[in-house]
């Protein structure tokens, strides 16, 4: 009897969307004014009063369609947590997504305040900006909406949102129980959410994890990631006279220290972009098997390539996908002296290095640092993690300062695990389109805590369009992305998993 239930339910969750778009582009409709009007509240990840007025709005949304929900508090900024009512029979699903967002710089928006949503239209020579008046029933799919967190990560909280709604307004049985964990500081390394996961173990137990996070694949077909890398930073400042020094005087007698710190940057790497740090690769090894399924994803090289406007990628992996399945050293920021228009003829007392180190499930990022400390004394560096004093400076030549990020893990389930073709399958009857399956995206998300803590599987569902600028001025969502968003979470919630 509870098969045949479920196969009608199932009948009627296609027929939805097969027979009455309308009734999803209405819904869409709707969730274009709950989104600007939770856009219009800053969410600063840097800003406190910025992260409670979201949460006053965020527990007023998911109460309105009958979650309970509560504001846990952690080291930092508080978490939000909400859950429709339990049912013993029926599996859970957790859902994690992020309510703060990146800071804004005004002057580099092409809107006025990146908080007031703005719509817009491609054209030959950019983008138009269209009247919200102009939106009725035949919603064009292609516009956009321009605003901070539209895509990262208000917009897909916005469409789990209204799939409840939609899934309310046809009287559709959710086959899942469901909580809800909402980061506010996520844009900031999330440094609480390891020992919150651990405080609240209970409150957030499930039967797996999934992550609306991020944006789909470049071919905009669903998306499915099984993984994602993890991240550490470190500082590196080489140091010089103890002040900048007139390089008339000076120069060919105080060590440049930016000439020093390039010499150490240079040799971290070979010609072929590779890390040529001892063992920073070990542990590492892929077969056929996942070799194929990598090389399944649709990537296209030249496209990449003529995206970023390079010759020649890196050599880290044969292929984009295999690239991403190692540990990665970057150099993020640099700065020695002063330049442009206020450069000066000195030498300069000290130059630094930015790194982040994305990490795979393999490597240990404490473990890579050492690897990094290890590797800068054998090019003769004594190392602190203060700025030395004349003492240490007149007993080394060479003195690095090193200070250290925290660790965000990296995660990544099994391809084979039973929810993750549950999740595929899914998406395939939702869209009727094959599924990209990613092993491990390049970016950072910290799940690591919950798959530690809570012993379950995890998955990233991108709801997002992959031009949508996150993090960056003119940060957009895709009104397609809206209506893609409410379906995926439509399908998911009201599909047996068994």
């Amino acid at each position: 009897m509870k098969k045949t239930t479920l196969f009608f339910v199932f009948l009627s969750t296609l027929s939805i969307f097969s027979q009455d778009t309308l009734q999803l582009k209405s819904q869409v409709g709707h969730s274009i004014d709950e989104l600007r009007e939770f856009i219009a509240i800053p969410n600063d990840a840097l800003d406190h009063a910025d992260i409670n007025r979201n949460l006053t709005w965020l527990t007023k949304a998911f109460n309105t369609r009958g979650f309970n929900s509560s504001i846990l508090p952690t080291e930092g900024e508080s978490l939000f947590f909400a859950a429709l009512p339990m049912e013993d029979e029926k599996p859970t699903i957790l859902f994690y997504m992020h309510f703060d967002g990146q800071s804004v710089d005004r002057t580099k928006w092409d809107q006025p305040d990146p908080y007031r949503t703005v719509l817009k239209s491609k054209t030959e020579d950019g983008w138009q900006t269209e009247s919200f008046e102009d939106l009725n029933e035949d919603l064009n799919y292609d516009w956009r909406l321009f605003g901070r967190s539209t895509s990262d990560d208000k917009g897909p909280i916005v469409m789990l949102l209204n799939a409840i709604d939609l899934l309310q307004k046809n009287d559709v049985e959710i086959l899942f129980n469901i909580k809800v964990i909402l980061d506010g500081e996520e844009e900031k390394s999330s440094k609480p959410l390891p020992k919150a996961v651990k405080e609240y173990r209970e409150l957030l137990e499930a039967d797996f994890l999934v992550i609306a996070d991020g944006p789909v694949h470049v071919s905009e077909k669903p998306t499915l990631v099984y993984g994602c890398r993890g991240i550490t930073t470190m500082t590196l400042t080489t140091h010089g006279p103890i002040k900048p020094q007139h390089s008339g005087h000076y120069g060919n007698y105080a060590p440049n220290p930016g000439f020093l710190l390039a010499e150490l940057l240079a040799s971290m790497k070979d010609e072929n972009g590779k890390v040529s740090i001892a063992g920073y690769y070990d542990g590492i090894s892929l077969d056929d098997p996942t070799l194929e399924v990598l090389k399944s994803v649709p990537d296209i090289a030249e496209t990449i390539n003529s995206n970023l406007a390079i010759r020649t990628p890196e050599k880290v992996g044969s292929f984009y996908q295999e690239s991403l399945q190692y540990p990665s050293l970057n150099i993020r920021g640099l700065g020695s002296g002063w330049i442009g228009d206020k450069a000066r003829t000195i030498v300069p007392a000290a130059a630094t290095a930015e790194l982040d180190l994305r990490l795979v499930p393999e490597t240990d990022g404490n473990r890579l640092k050492d690897l990094v400390k290890k590797h800068i004394e054998q090019q003769g560096f004594f190392i602190t993690d203060t700025v030395p004093s004349k003492k240490q400076r007149a007993e080394y030549d060479k003195i690095m300062t090193v200070r250290e990020g925290s660790v965000t893990d990296a995660f990544r389930t099994d391809l084979d695990n039973p929810y993750g073709t549950f999740l595929a399958n899914t998406l395939k009857n939702a869209f009727e389109e094959d599924v990209v399956q990613i092993r491990i995206m390049g970016g950072t998300v910290p799940i690591a805590p919950f798959i530690n803590e809570l012993q379950i599987p995890a998955f990233i569902v991108p709801m997002v369009n992959p031009d949508n600028n996150q993090h960056s001025p003119n940060e957009n969502l895709k009104i397609g992305q809206l209506a893609y968003g409410i379906k995926a979470f439509y399908q998911i919630l009201s599909t047996s998993p068994n």
